[in-house]
């Protein structure tokens, strides 16, 4: 396997550290349309305990316009002259935070690029610590992200809690430049905040990059609330599986799913069947394939619950998707295939 740094590169990167006048570490932040919590985000970058000189923020906005440059020159303002850098790109070639931050880091100035989201409130030794993960012969460090939760969560949320178990994610991980330009950056095609950073981590795996764990860079990254039935729509998401089984098929099997996904395929072959039976002249077929569609549903809707909330809202909101998240799911992988080539996850 090709080793992600070519000999000599470490010695070479040694011999040509940035002048003193360049940042060691180029923070980057992708936006869209969500100004509060991005400057939520710039005041805790802002307040890191390492050294102001040594870093950079670029914020990437994926929307164009006046207020989040406005902003920026206001926390430089007010800071007077006692801040990091604050650059602004506005990105237009692309749509989704993976062009975003492609965006980010070819204008980075450092050798060493840290990516979160603008969601999340980096602790105040973020950078730090992970620039001591960073030694030499590392290529990438994934810090620790936390998620606040309820002791009953709802099934979104639930669902979202999974962030803090991810083995890699742009929400908190730092990469050398070096290392982004060999495996391409980030796969633009992923339009959507999902998958994108599974696709860079299996890219630098098989490139033999030396990744390292850094629990002690936290970022914190609060719950947002989200509108009833919000996981309809989040299946579209499912289409960059396809996406990134074509691409990674082996990591993709041993690190996210072992198989076809096999009672989704069930629910909605027995839902098709349910509906196209009775036209064709098999009404007892039909109400058989209906009460197994019926009965698969319950039994995945009793299974979501779980263990959360037991507040009408979420019981409502899992009884309406687990009725329709199976169907919908094979639908947008069949829109993935369509889209990317074949290839079912």
């Amino acid at each position: 396997m090709a080793g992600c740094t070519p000999p000599g590169a470490l010695e070479h990167r040694s011999a040509s550290m940035p002048a003193p006048s360049l940042p060691s570490v180029s923070v980057v932040v992708p936006t869209y349309k969500r100004p509060e919590m991005l400057k939520r985000c710039l005041a805790a970058l802002m307040d890191q305990t390492l050294p102001l000189d040594r870093y950079e923020i670029i914020v990437c906005d994926d929307e164009p316009g006046a207020a989040v440059r406005e902003m920026l020159e206001q926390l430089s303002a007010g800071e007077g002259g006692l801040a990091p850098e604050l650059r602004y790109v506005p990105v237009t070639a692309t749509q989704g935070p993976a062009g975003a931050r492609n965006a980010g880091w070819q204008a980075a100035r450092a050798p060493i690029i840290a990516f979160t989201d603008d969601d999340t409130i980096p602790d105040r030794a973020w950078l730090e610590a992970g620039l001591a993960a960073m030694a030499p012969g590392v290529q990438a460090a994934t810090g620790r992200i936390v998620m606040p939760l309820p002791d009953k969560p709802s099934d979104y949320e639930r669902d979202a809690g999974r962030l803090r178990q991810a083995e890699f994610a742009t929400a908190n991980c730092f990469v050398l430049r070096e290392a982004l330009e060999r495996v391409g950056g980030f796969d633009e095609r992923y339009t959507m905040a999902w998958r994108e950073d599974s696709d860079l981590h299996f890219s630098l795996i098989e490139e033999g990059c030396r990744i390292e764990w850094a629990p002690q860079a936290v970022v914190v990254h609060p719950l947002r609330p989200a509108p009833f039935g919000a996981g309809l729509s989040m299946q579209r998401k499912v289409m960059f599986d396809v996406l990134l089984y074509r691409k990674h098929r082996a990591l993709y099997r041993e690190r996210i799913r072992g198989g076809p996904p096999w009672f989704y395929l069930l629910v909605t072959a027995s839902l098709i069947a349910a509906v196209a039976l009775p036209p064709a002249g098999r009404p007892v077929a039909g109400a058989l394939a209906a009460a197994l569609w019926l009965a698969l549903s319950l039994g995945f809707f009793f299974h979501r619950l779980r263990g959360t909330s037991a507040r009408p809202r979420n019981v409502g909101d899992l009884l309406l998707t687990s009725l329709f998240i199976p169907p919908l799911s094979i639908f947008w992988r069949l829109v993935g295939v369509f889209r990317f080539g074949w290839g079912m996850p």
